[in-house]
């Protein structure tokens, strides 16, 4: 889910998923009130809440342990640098690797489902508590110490060679995903990367074959580039070409192992010094706005 409002169709999706058992939600910060609203959607054996707010709650054995017996794990929103610098690394992060094998469903909002790629913007850096890392302070410089992307927190197939993004539309956050993106390229990491990117209210619901489904009242951005960028050095705007994107609205459906649909929106996108073009008739960058 890309943030803002939860959406009760994509947890009773992945209640469907869990069978009846127990529900464990993730967090670094917050309370349990994922607890009742969970508990008031579906029929489940039990809900709980782990709040995670140090290396050392994540090194806990039984909190690996309760993952490991889990049937279905959601990591809430928040701050997805306290994800990183607190779980990866831990035996929290293996028994969630464990559980995608097991083909427990996992789910996430905003923080919780940036971090669910091969490639997270793991949110280092410097900055005032809830300050935005925006699109103009990365088209103009996609070096800055806050563009800090990690590999493999999470190691998910069917997301491998994606980073995602979340609160897209709202926040604008369309410059700053293209600059991850001509990052992971430039630096070699990947001769191919894709992007998924959600709109607040709004989620993908991602089966294990690959076909996905978009929920709620926004839309579902799918980006992808196999050209590495023109110009990416620091202090720089970035001039970056060839980024193919697909946008998707409810009840609409993505192929995301071959990349494909028969739906929505597809135009391209460029970046020429900082500013991003857009084939899309009147030259917006998100689907049906203006520019």
């Amino acid at each position: 889910m890309g943030g803002g409002s939860d959406l009760d169709t994509a947890f009773q999706y992945m209640c469907a998923r869990a069978g009846g058992g127990d529900f464990l939600v993730l967090r670094a910060s917050g309370d349990d009130d994922y607890n009742p609203y969970i508990q008031g959607l579906c029929k489940l054996n039990s809900v709980a809440t782990f709040i995670l707010t140090s290396r050392a709650a994540a090194n806990d054995p039984f909190v690996a342990e309760t993952i490991r017996h889990a049937e279905a794990v959601f990591i809430a929103g928040g701050d997805q640098a306290h994800y990183i610098n607190w779980w990866m690394d831990t035996p929290v992060q293996q028994a969630l690797n464990e559980a995608i094998e097991r083909r427990v469903p996992i789910g996430g909002t905003s923080a919780g489902l940036a971090v669910q790629g091969e490639f997270v913007y793991s949110a280092q850096g410097d900055a005032p508590d809830d300050e935005d890392l925006s699109s103009p302070l990365t088209l103009a410089n996609p070096f800055h110490p806050r563009v800090t992307i990690v590999h493999n927190f999470l190691t998910n197939a069917l997301l491998k060679k994606v980073i995602t993004d979340t609160h897209f539309a709202a926040r604008d956050r369309m410059g700053r995903t293209l600059v991850f993106m001509a990052r992971i390229l430039h630096d070699d990491r990947r001769t191919q990367i894709r992007d998924i990117a959600v709109d607040e209210r709004t989620a993908v619901l991602l089966d294990p074959d690959g076909r996905s489904t978009v929920v709620g009242a926004g839309n579902a951005y799918f980006l992808s580039s196999t050209r590495g960028p023109d110009v990416c050095k620091p202090n720089t705007p970035l001039t970056f070409d060839g980024i193919a994107l697909q946008a998707l609205h409810a009840g609409e459906h993505f192929d995301v192992k071959h990349w494909t649909t028969t739906g929505g929106t597809s135009y391209k996108l460029s970046v020429e010094s900082g500013v991003i073009k857009s084939t899309q008739p009147g030259g917006g960058i998100y689907v049906g706005a203006a520019k």
